[in-house]
């Protein structure tokens, strides 16, 4: 549901009453995956979407009957062998669906209220709610953020480390707040499994984690017409988008009103002091070799998740002889996308900005860039995605069957990596 936080923030300001459905768990060649939402206020107002159209109606429904009752349920919509105009997942996928209704009296919405105003300020905190258990449990909310160590039983003047709880359990919530903060360290959402003791053996509990971090970044290093679209392809995606450029009578605001920065500085002095993480991506369109080679050298030894550069395959040649020439590794130099984009025929501006908008998601998402008339392959991919800084995918992060999972809930996106039994 933090994917509506501005429009459910904005409600609950104005006191309305609503209900959200979340996506908990999916199976098969789902559209959306956990945490995707669909809500809708008291006046029939609806937004956002948890299956990309296939079973809105009948989610819809589902939220004025909560409205109407007040209670929290999970429903499953899945394909019909026998009547594939029914309602469901005609691509064959399987979802579960969370519906709760949120009154302006409503026990959990205090929490609700911090979590959405979190994820409005960019701020990191994680949501973790029942979607599995008793009925008394069923949508109850805890709210995580990062920094805040989690209270111990044995240390009582520590202050609690979350905001909410999951039906006055104390040694639940405490469980479940460390497990919440240590998917929210990953910037990961899925689920979690604990017996209703709190203990992290499996059985009772299901809980979905949605972890809301500040967006990833977007630096765009070459103040040029290819910039400038790439910066509104990059606002779409949901990057923060800087632009950063030596020259300063192009790296001004009135040529890149979309970007969120724009900074007049040598592109690699720029990245030596500037925040990135594992999630940032970097372009270079600067396309001349004294800013390209200092740039690179730095960039292709940060974790950074794409690293690509603009030019010919005469300059790549050029730019990586001046790359190993400063010591960069063949294994560090593996890491550059260049040239840059993938092969659509790009001429425009704008078009080039859509072809590295499309290898930069591939390359995230673990796609081939290859066209899906004829591949045979799923639209909904459900292998390991790989890690474009390490080549290699963390665990635990696609759909799959897990024997530990209980059946209603198999094949979930996200699932947390499983801890040992015990408290």
């Amino acid at each position: 549901m933090l994917d509506l936080a501005g429009d459910l923030h904005r409600w609950m300001e104005q006191g309305r009453a609503f209900a959200v459905a979340t996506v908990v768990a999916v199976g098969g060649s789902a559209p959306r995956g956990p945490g995707a939402a669909l809500a809708v206020d008291s006046e029939g107002t609806v937004i956002g979407s948890v299956s990309g159209g296939c079973v809105e109606g009948a989610v819809y429904d589902l939220c004025v009957q909560a409205l109407q009752h007040g209670e929290t349920v999970v429903e499953r919509f899945g394909y019909s062998d026998e009547d594939a105009f029914a309602v469901g997942l005609t691509c064959g996928g399987i979802i579960d669906v969370m519906v709760t209704p949120v009154g302006p009296d409503a026990p959990g919405r205090a929490v609700l209220r911090s979590a959405l105003s979190a994820a409005v300020r960019d701020e990191p905190a994680a949501l973790a709610r029942v979607v599995r258990g008793p009925a008394d449990l069923l949508g109850t909310a805890l709210l995580v953020r990062p920094g805040e160590a989690v209270g111990e039983p044995s240390r009582p003047s520590r202050a609690r480390s979350y905001e909410g709880g999951l039906g006055g359990h104390p040694e639940l919530d405490r469980t479940v707040a460390g497990e919440a903060r240590a998917m929210l360290d990953a910037g990961r959402t899925g689920t979690i499994e604990l017996s209703a003791d709190g203990s992290r053996c499996p059985g009772g509990l299901t809980l979905l984690v949605e972890s809301s971090v500040p967006p990833p970044r977007l630096i765009v290093f070459g103040a040029m017409d290819f910039a400038a679209a790439l910066v509104r392809v990059g606002k779409l995606l949901g990057y923060h988008v800087t632009v950063c450029d030596a020259r300063p009578v192009f790296a001004t605001t009135s040529r890149f009103p979309e970007a969120d920065d724009v900074v007049v500085d040598w592109p690699h002095r720029y990245l030596r002091r500037t925040a990135t993480d594992a999630r940032t991506v970097l372009c270079v369109l600067t396309h001349d070799a004294k800013f390209d080679v200092p740039l690179l050298e730095a960039a292709l030894r940060m974790p950074a998740a794409f690293v690509g550069a603009l030019g010919s395959r005469r300059t790549h040649a050029d730019r990586e002889r001046r790359l190993r020439e400063a010591g960069l590794s063949d294994e560090e130099l593996a890491r550059l996308r260049s040239p840059i984009g993938l092969d659509l025929g790009a001429r425009t501006p704008e078009e080039t900005a859509l072809s590295i908008a499309a290898e930069i998601i591939a390359v995230q998402r673990g796609g081939t860039g290859a066209p899906l008339t004829g591949s045979g392959r799923p639209i909904h991919h459900e292998e390991e995605v790989r890690d474009a800084a390490t080549g290699s995918g963390p665990p635990d992060t696609e759909h799959r069957t897990d024997a530990n999972v209980p059946a209603e809930l198999a094949l979930v996106a996200g699932h947390a990596p499983r801890r040992p039994c015990g408290p």
